[in-house]
């Protein structure tokens, strides 16, 4: 027992701080190359004038500064989240469908695999701009209230997020074992008992790659959204800081996005980890149900 704390300790404490030990030094380092001996300061920011430079978005993260006008990081970040979430969640809902045809349809692969083969690799950059034509389109013809902005940014976060689950959960459904499928023909399972029995939970581990490597997609796309569309954000800030010379401020927003990013990945492994506990929920909240009814029941008979 001692021997696996030591190891846990050294695993998860020790190792990491040798880690970012190492790229602080590293990071001096490389500070002192950029040193100008005119400016008497180096051009990229050490770690300690990182943090200087940055005090003012630290001290309050999550409040917007009156005073001096300026949002914590913390705020900018929730801000950037906000729109990564609306666009993920549209691409989960697109995907997960379109990924369960491709994989269970051979015909439906032959059609449109190689549509998704050549749209999947196209940057970002790319599809901003063709987002921005149908957002306007769509505020002309339907909706004159509509912040096309904010709508461009999410249709192209959930049009590059969508690629990693649609492959990986086509991926998942092949990998389904046929002798589970056999079984529910035997017995005469309909398909939505098939779906939710069998090819879901067979194809969830595949699913959850997927939806990990779309939420980071989703996260790196939002930066080069509101670079491009000045939306306050996070993104947005880190171009800001570098058109300012403000190099300190935008090395810690850089920072920020990937421990945002750590944070999101964590996230999603601990409902992975914990997924049976939600597909279950609707059968616990039955057998809770059947069991409080019958104790209504002899409650009503015993009044009577």
């Amino acid at each position: 027992m001692k021997d696996r704390v030591i190891q846990s300790i050294i695993d998860l404490v020790l190792l990491p701080l040798v880690g970012i030990s190492v790229c602080l030094i590293l990071w001096c380092a490389a500070s002192a190359l950029t040193y100008d001996s005119k400016a008497k300061r180096s051009i990229l920011p050490n770690p300690a004038d990182t943090v200087r430079a940055s005090a003012k978005y630290l001290v309050a993260p999550f409040s917007h500064d009156e005073e001096q006008g300026v949002d914590g990081l913390g705020l900018l970040a929730l801000q950037s989240l906000g729109l990564v979430m609306k666009g993920y969640l549209a691409a989960l809902v697109v995907a997960v469908p379109i990924g369960f045809m491709l994989g269970g349809s051979k015909l439906f692969t032959k059609c449109f695999d190689p549509i998704f083969q050549i749209l999947r690799p196209v940057s970002p950059l790319a599809w901003y701009p063709l987002a921005g034509v149908i957002m306007v389109s769509v505020k002309k013809t339907y909706y004159a209230g509509a912040d096309a902005t904010t709508w461009q940014c999410i249709l192209t976060i959930g049009i590059c997020s969508l690629w990693p689950t649609v492959m990986n959960t086509a991926v998942g459904v092949r990998a389904i074992p046929q002798d589970y499928l056999n079984v529910a023909k035997v017995l005469q399972l309909g398909r939505f008992k098939t779906f939710t029995k069998i090819q879901l939970p067979a194809a969830l581990p595949y699913m959850f790659t997927g939806f990990r490597l779309s939420l980071g997609i989703a996260w790196l796309v939002i930066v080069a959204c509101e670079m491009l569309s000045g939306k306050a954000g996070i993104g947005f800030f880190v171009n800001d800081s570098y058109n300012a010379d403000d190099y300190g401020s935008m090395i810690m927003s850089i920072l920020i996005i990937g421990v945002v990013g750590f944070l999101l990945d964590r996230l999603m492994s601990v409902v992975e980890k914990n997924i049976d506990l939600v597909l279950n929920f609707p059968t616990t909240v039955r057998h809770i149900v059947s069991f409080v009814r019958p104790e209504k029941r002899s409650q009503a008979h015993a009044v009577s």
